[in-house]
C-alpha cells in the first residue's frame, strides 16, 4: 500500500519546459517565490485572485495563465499543494488573504483544485468576491448577494463529468455565469506537458 501511494503522488503531470521563456516576455509581471508557490505581481494593487492547481499537475504549468491575468491588472498566487493534490492544501487561501492587503479577493482552480477552492469558498464567503471554476463543480452552496462564480470548461472535455456540473448548479449565487469554451479540453488550462 506505501509503494502504491508513494508511486501515485510521484506520478504527474510536469511543467512544459518552454515556460521560463514565456514569463521572461512579461516585463510588467515580477514573479516571486512564497513558502506555498508563487506570487505573481502585475500593474494592479486592488484585485487578486488566489489559484489552486489541477490534481497531479505540477503548479507551474499554470503559471501562462496567471501571468495574462497579473498582466491585466489582477495579481495572482499560484498555490504550490502538498503531492501535488488540493485535497491536501484546501484551507491555504487563509493564510496569503491573511498575509496580503488586498480590496477585492478571487478564489480560483482547475478541476480538484477548482472542487477544493469551491468547497473553501463556501464556508468564506463573507471575505471573497468571487470564484471562477476551470473544469469544476461545487458541492456545496455558494450562494450569497454578494459573491458571483464564473464556470469555464471546453467542449471537448472527456474528463468532467457534466452531470455533477448540472448537479452543481443550486448552489450556485444568482450572480453566476456559464461559458463553455468551443473545441477546448480538460488540460488545456495548463500548461504542461501533456497538453
Amino acid at each position: 500500500m506505501l509503494i502504491t501511494t508513494v508511486w501515485y503522488v510521484n506520478d504527474y503531470y510536469h511543467t512544459d519546459e518552454n515556460i521560463q521563456e514565456y514569463l521572461q516576455k512579461k516585463e510588467s509581471v515580477s514573479v516571486t517565490e512564497m513558502s506555498d508557490g508563487l506570487y505573481l505581481d502585475g500593474p494592479g494593487d486592488e484585485t487578486a485572485l488566489i489559484f489552486y492547481p489541477g490534481a497531479k499537475v505540477e503548479y507551474t504549468a499554470y503559471l501562462p495563465l496567471l501571468c495574462e491575468l497579473a498582466d491585466q491588472g489582477i495579481d495572482c498566487f499560484l498555490v504550490r499543494m502538498p503531492c501535488n493534490l488540493a485535497f491536501f492544501g484546501q484551507n491555504k487561501a487563509e493564510k496569503i488573504m491573511d498575509s496580503y492587503e488586498y480590496e477585492h479577493w478571487y478564489l480560483s482552480g482547475h478541476s480538484l483544485g477548482g472542487a477544493m477552492a469551491a468547497s473553501y469558498a463556501s464556508g468564506h464567503l463573507e471575505s471573497l468576491n468571487g470564484l471562477v471554476l476551470l473544469a469544476a463543480y461545487p458541492t456545496k452552496s455558494l450562494k450569497s448577494d454578494s459573491f458571483s462564480v464564473l464556470s469555464l470548461y471546453g467542449s471537448e472535455d472527456g474528463v468532467l463529468n457534466m452531470d455533477k456540473v448540472k448537479e452543481g448548479n443550486p448552489y450556485m449565487p444568482a450572480d453566476y455565469a456559464e461559458v463553455c469554451i468551443e473545441g477546448g479540453n480538460h488540460a488545456q488550462f495548463g500548461y504542461d506537458r501533456s497538453s
